[in-house]
């Protein structure tokens, strides 16, 4: 499905013969672009940037790559191809054609799980918006930058549903997605996680690891949605978000690579003296996967939740990937949760399946997350050492759900709150660990050159050397 490229929005969903909601979207441009220049990526906005946009929404070719000053990158608006008689997959509607409009009654259901999904996009943007200054390599600031000019045609695609779908309230809306700012007081970004700061790339490859791949399963329940709209618009989003994932995953990796390197060079594990050749030492990696999965564990939300069985059984949210589950309606079911007893230890209950619907997508996410560890911990053996990443049992550090407030250890035992407080530091980045990542950050910008504290990928973008000159800075 061809994009048209003639119009001042780029778009694939026909907007030159909807003259009002064309003008409404142009008049929302130049707020985008004031928030673009304001909030996005600090001091490179005049430099070509050899960035992947998309020309077409079919598997054979949805991208063209080519330099582009990131101001001028074709933001648009693009769903995913729609399909012949789509019928609604789960739920209560369970095979009635999808909706081309908002039915009446999951008006305001709908257009809250748009604006929530819609506000992490910018969010994202404003959280990196200084790392360009400290980018490890070319390569890597290139990357920095694909990741923002998507996460920013994400926010595109979420406004448009909502100028489209949603009337006055909807603009409403759209306007106030670039009020909101990620660490705002007053005005904070409404998931927590997106108003955490982001001052390193150690935190950066995390955040696109642990907290895009949370994206990924949010989107992925938003593609089965009956709003077929919204299932189009988030299908398309997917092709896009595997990038943003592969950033995280390559980059902790080669962070894991660069340490070993040390090690074997210095003959010796301890972090003290891998920290003085200027890697970054694998125990304090560890503390960085602790804080960013804890931190984005929550995002999925209540394990017990009434929301999640009100989206599943009217069609609005269904499970990532549901055409996977044998039985789609999930009534009369009941699923088994490991719950704490209040007296220090651990019990099992049951819940209706359908208010379990955040713990399977959590659950899916979590086996997913498994296979970076056992990447990483392949680079790790390969070099002959015994340390292994791990991910910190689901429930440690809750502040949502039945775990919220329970001090846990990293492998899911409850403990006392005053052994919980005194070893927090074993497995959270303190301030003097920040104060070392962040010591190692300064900026190589130099085609073909590299930080001391992280090894060069295996190979570059789209084909090219990781020795070719990705930004071209002014």
């Amino acid at each position: 499905m061809s994009l048209n490229y003639q119009d001042r929005i780029p778009n694939n969903v026909e907007l030159g013969s909807n003259r009002i909601l064309q003008r409404a979207l142009e008049h929302w441009q130049p707020e985008f672009m004031r928030w673009w220049q304001d909030l996005g990526p600090t001091d490179f906005q005049a430099s070509d940037v050899y960035l992947r946009t998309a020309i077409s929404v079919d598997t054979k070719g949805w991208a063209t790559f080519g330099y582009v000053r990131m101001p001028e990158y074709r933001w648009g608006i693009f769903l995913a191809d729609p399909e012949n008689d789509r019928r609604i997959g789960f739920g209560d509607n369970l095979g009635e054609p999808a909706w081309q409009q908002v039915p009446g009654e999951h008006r305001a259901n709908l257009r809250r799980l748009i604006v929530t999904q819609g506000d992490t996009e910018p969010a994202s943007v404003e959280q990196q918006r200084l790392l360009g200054h400290t980018a490890p390599s070319l390569y890597d600031l290139r990357n920095l930058f694909q990741v923002n000019v998507e996460e920013g045609r994400h926010l595109w695609a979420m406004v448009y549903l909502l100028h489209a779908y949603f009337g006055r309230d909807g603009r409403e809306e759209a306007e106030e997605l670039l009020e909101r700012h990620s660490g705002d007081a007053d005005k904070p970004r409404i998931l927590g996680t997106f108003n955490e700061p982001i001052r390193d790339w150690l935190s950066f490859f995390m955040f696109t690891y642990f907290t895009d791949r949370d994206g990924k399963f949010q989107l992925k329940c938003l593609a089965e949605s009956g709003f077929d709209p919204l299932s189009r618009t988030c299908r398309f989003m997917l092709t896009e978000e595997a990038h943003h994932m592969f950033v995280g995953d390559t980059g902790i990796s080669r962070v894991i690579k660069r340490c070993l390197e040390v090690m074997k060079e210095l003959n010796t594990d301890d972090p003290v003296a891998i920290r003085k050749a200027g890697a970054i030492d694998l125990p304090t990696i560890q503390k960085y996967l602790n804080f960013w999965f804890s931190t984005s564990i929550d995002l999925f939300g209540g394990d017990s939740s009434s929301n999640a069985a009100s989206y599943f059984a009217n069609g609005l949210k269904g499970r990532p990937d549901e055409a996977k589950f044998e039985d789609h309606v999930a009534a009369g079911q009941a699923f088994a949760l490991e719950l704490p007893d209040g007296a220090g230890g651990v019990r099992t209950g049951e819940i209706p399946m359908r208010n379990a619907m955040n713990e399977v997508a959590r659950e899916a996410y979590l086996k997913d997350c498994e296979q970076g560890m056992a990447r990483w911990n392949r680079v790790i053996e390969k070099f002959g050492y015994s340390f292994r990443m791990t991910l910190p049992s689901p429930r440690f550090r809750r502040n949502v759900g039945s775990w919220a407030g329970v001090p846990v250890d990293t492998t899911g035992k409850i403990i006392s709150r005053e052994e919980y407080n005194a070893r927090l530091s074993e497995w959270l980045p303190t301030d003097d660990d920040r104060a070392f990542v962040y010591s190692r950050m300064h900026g190589v910008f130099e085609a073909g050159k590299i930080a001391s504290w992280i090894a060069p990928p295996e190979r570059g973008i789209n084909g090219l050397p990781f020795e070719y000159e990705y930004v071209r800075l002014q």
